[in-house]
């Protein structure tokens, strides 16, 4: 299916710009907070017990303290809808220019792969499937595949296994994303394969927020109410994976920029090369962001 080109452009435009000031507002309040509980932790350390962090801006002196419990008469604040609305209009965009709008397969990509597909089967697999027949329907498959399997294995296999040793966590999960991205630029276009490991992170980041974070301090709002003492369990986990969205979040930016450097991104020889490269260096940034 395809769109009239300037009602194309016009979605295109207005969905892009909620996409990225809606991702302005989630990276930003997201990182805003990492930095809080560094000030914490550094006060906690020294002092044996958390303080206060004291800030200007905006003409105005504010005073910020971290605590274990909670005055359950004041109205919570919630930072939620941020990373909902930035995931929904990010789909929105896949849907409007890759699914709709062609740019989810490159014909030289399509025909190799149909090659290398046909010889490995000896010719027999065209008998029983004829990808080159089906291969949009296929590459769609593979596209929402990437994002839900993505998802299921950074949840129900990586933290399971390794969510106490980060620095394994990060080894075991950038191979595997090394594994995505060769495997992604073998069967779509270039530009498509850059976004689509961008959006695959963005699904996890965002997964992390309503499957996780959120259920896990409800979880603890409830035991408040109740007179209990929350699970520290639950206050670490959302906190690891909050940690672990700041480190998504870099290389999420990256690839939606990539897109205006073709020669030097997904338009390379070696792009899948190139795009684990820049990801490596996105977590290194944000390393060094965090604790700036």
């Amino acid at each position: 299916m395809r769109i009239d080109p300037n009602v194309s452009e016009w979605l295109n435009l207005l969905a892009r710009w909620t996409h990225v000031f809606a991702g302005i507002l989630w990276v930003g309040s997201t990182y805003y907070f990492t930095w809080l509980d560094g000030r914490f932790t550094e006060q906690e350390k020294a002092e044996g017990k958390a303080g206060q962090v004291w800030m200007v801006h905006s003409g105005g002196f504010y005073v910020v303290e971290k605590r274990k419990g909670l005055e359950l008469e004041r109205k919570l604040h919630w930072f939620r809808w941020e990373a909902a609305l930035t995931w929904l209009s990010g789909f929105f965009l896949l849907v409007l220019l890759y699914y709709m709008g062609g740019g989810l397969i490159d014909p030289d990509v399509r025909d190799k792969f149909v090659k290398c597909f046909n010889e490995i089967g000896g010719g027999s697999l065209k008998n029983v499937f004829d990808i080159s027949a089906h291969y949009e329907a296929f590459a769609i498959i593979l596209s929402l595949g990437t994002l839900v399997v993505g998802w299921l294995v950074y949840d129900l296999v990586l933290h399971p296994l390794l969510g106490r040793n980060e620095r394994l966590f990060a080894v075991v999960a950038f191979a595997l994303v090394v594994v995505v991205a060769y495997a992604l630029t073998g069967v779509l276009s270039g530009r498509a394969a850059y976004i689509h490991v961008g959006a695959m992170f963005g699904t996890i980041m965002v997964a992390n927020v309503w499957m996780r974070i959120l259920p896990a301090q409800r979880r603890m709002i409830a035991a408040l109410r109740e007179g209990k003492t929350p699970d520290e369990r639950l206050a670490y986990s959302a906190k690891f994976r909050s940690k672990q969205n700041t480190f998504m979040a870099v290389p999420v930016v990256f690839t939606m920029i990539s897109n205006h450097y073709p020669v030097a991104t997904y338009g390379h020889e070696h792009n899948w090369l190139v795009l684990s490269a820049m990801i490596l260096l996105g977590w290194l940034a944000a390393y060094f962001i965090r604790r700036a």
